[in-house]
């Protein structure tokens, strides 16, 4: 396989290399390793189904378009820090 060149500010290619060290590997293997475990919008959406397939046929959940929204914001609003809400 080829390599290739990517560019990125200084401060990032910085950050990139220290992290790299300190697991022992090369930038590039850690941006292949970061490329590897990042899941695509199309990934996920998949991944949401299939969950979503298992509990309806495990547990007999059925999980609608309100229950999704409403997981939604709880896990917005402990990113932003806010208090909350019991589901």
């Amino acid at each position: 396989m080829a390599d290739t060149t990517i560019k990125v500010d200084p401060a990032v290619r910085d950050r990139l290399m220290v992290l790299a060290r300190e697991r022992g590997m090369t930038m590039r293997d850690l941006l292949g390793e970061l490329a590897g475990a990042t899941p695509t919008k199309e990934e996920l959406e998949a991944r949401y189904e299939a969950t979503k397939a298992y509990c309806e046929k495990h547990f007999g959940v059925k999980l609608t378009q309100t229950d999704h929204d409403r997981a939604e914001k709880v896990w917005q609003d402990l990113e932003a820090g806010r208090e909350v809400d019991s589901l």
